[in-house]
């Protein structure tokens, strides 16, 4: 009866820990983020910690819609997700007449992510480094940032990419600096994350712009002014390696459209058409040109400012006028960003030489108005002249280097062949020494012992001098008035 009770006991116990162990059902995701977006994969997975049956089915439900039948398989995979696929998912594991239930997970399906791609400075000095900034309408774990350069395609406006060197993998950050930049440029950005990898699409493409004209491609404008009435005709024309060429203008709020939208493009020359036109204007080409920048403004008042379209060198003369619809003669002050400058009767600003302490804002306002009309602001840039910046001192300081080396290198030649004739002038001069003709006090072996004197000092390698002293001749032995012959070699001392 005991035995019974006992068996009947353990038989209970184990029922219990068996159903405790069952009860511990989990549900997992692969990859483990709560955010996915439209064409992504995630793999489900059912399991229950401590039980090595396998005699277990699994079904998956989200929120009561059996997404996968029951079947034993315990990992499965949802493709291709769509915004609908959201919801709380939850596996529930059957195994002879008992069921149970996981824990529940909430998944959130977005529409595919948008980058936004900034940079900064948008008008870098030659040279500088320009910062991209990418960023992802919904940011979530596991995003690496590719990055692009926008090059012109010859259909419409379009642009195709190239990735940039260094981001083949993608960077962790969403940040890319580009250093050296000279001239105006495209770049675009997207990321991706998991494996295999899923893309956002790309951003929309960004400029930084540059004002210096290079050999390649260069835009011109006539009238030569940043500002321009409504009523003036305003030309843009490129030139450089190319044939086919076309003029884009940008302006907020990011608004990107090529010459044949708001101007007439002939040849290679645009002209704008619509009274008021402002923005970034530069030319480009489907060989991957870019040309220098411009920002035109394009006014319905009564002033503007005529100032230059590209930067003027450091140390030419530049002058600055204020320009008026009527024929009437105004006085006009000069503002630099907001000071006045200059209030005298003249209608012009000259700078005999310009400097870079001369960029900023300036504008030009009507004196004797009593609503105090003031044109429009424009930025006035300067440029350092070729041979003064960092990357020309470059070339200079190599050039110095590479002299001293060779200088040095020559001096340790002359130094080395010095030696080595020191060497041979105490080698031969000893030589001489001992081998030499009877008139030069030929010494041998025999007469060695017959020398009253003999005297060689040496310390260390270094031969400083030798005494040797000849033979006595017979007769005068004893004559202590007589100098003792001697011959002294005197050799530079072996450093």
């Amino acid at each position: 009866m005991g035995h019974t009770l006992l068996s009947l006991l353990g038989f209970f116990l184990l029922n219990l820990l068996y159903r405790g162990q069952a009860q511990d059902a989990v549900l997992t995701i692969e990859p483990n983020w709560t955010t996915f977006f439209t064409g992504e994969s995630v793999t489900f997975k059912c399991d229950i910690t401590g039980d090595k049956d396998s005699d277990w089915y699994y079904t998956i439900y989200n929120q009561h819609r059996e997404v996968f039948s029951s079947s034993k398989q315990k990992s499965r995979t949802l493709h291709s997700l769509a915004t609908g696929d959201s919801g709380e998912y939850q596996c529930l594991f059957q195994h002879g007449g008992s069921t149970t239930s996981s824990n529940t997970i909430y998944l959130t399906v977005s529409d595919t992510p948008q980058p936004v791609l900034t940079v900064s400075p948008s008008w870098p000095s030659p040279g500088a480094s320009v910062t991209l900034n990418c960023s992802v309408d919904h940011p979530s774990a596991g995003w690496s940032f590719y990055w692009y350069k926008a090059v012109p395609q010859k259909s419409y406006y379009s642009y195709s990419y190239e990735l940039l060197p260094g981001s083949y993998n993608g960077t962790k950050q969403g940040l890319f600096i580009i250093d050296g930049q000279t001239h105006t440029a495209g770049y675009v950005c997207r990321a991706g994350r998991g494996d295999p990898v899923y893309y956002t699409s790309y951003s929309k493409p960004v400029f930084f712009w540059s004002g210096d004209m290079n050999s390649a491609a260069s835009l011109t404008v006539s009238p030569d002014s940043v500002q321009h009435f409504t009523k003036t005709s305003v030309s843009l024309s490129c030139e450089g390696n190319s044939t086919e060429w076309r003029v884009m203008r940008f302006s907020q709020p990011d608004n990107l459209l090529p010459c044949s939208i708001w101007g007439t493009m002939t040849g290679s020359t645009c002209t704008i058409t619509r009274r008021r036109l402002s923005g970034v204007f530069w030319c480009e080409s489907e060989t991957g040109q870019f040309s220098n920048a411009v920002n035109i403004t394009k006014d319905d008042g009564d002033i503007i400012l005529v100032s230059p379209v590209r930067p003027v060198a450091e140390g030419l003369p530049v002058t600055l006028s204020c320009k008026f619809k009527t024929e009437n003669v105004y006085n006009a002050d000069f503002y630099k960003n907001d000071k006045l400058i200059q209030n005298d009767t003249r209608r012009e600003l000259t700078i005999s030489a310009v400097s870079k302490s001369d960029e900023g804002f300036y504008k030009c306002k009507r004196r004797d108005s009593a609503d105090g009309r003031t044109s429009p602001e424009s930025w006035f840039s300067v440029k350092s002249p070729p041979g003064t910046g960092k990357d020309s001192q470059f070339p200079i300081l190599l050039i110095v280097g590479l002299l001293c080396g060779v200088l040095l290198i020559i001096l340790l030649l002359l130094f080395l062949y010095r030696y080595r004739k020191s060497k041979d002038s105490c080698y031969s001069r000893s030589q001489r020494t001992n081998q030499g003709p009877a008139t030069d006090h030929m010494i041998n072996q025999d007469e060695i012992q017959n020398m009253p004197e003999y005297s060689t000092l040496l310390h260390g390698d270094r031969c400083l001098y030798e005494t040797i002293g000849g033979p006595v001749e017979a007769g005068n032995a004893g004559a202590s008035n007589e100098p003792e012959e001697s011959l002294y070699i005197n050799v530079a001392a072996d450093q």
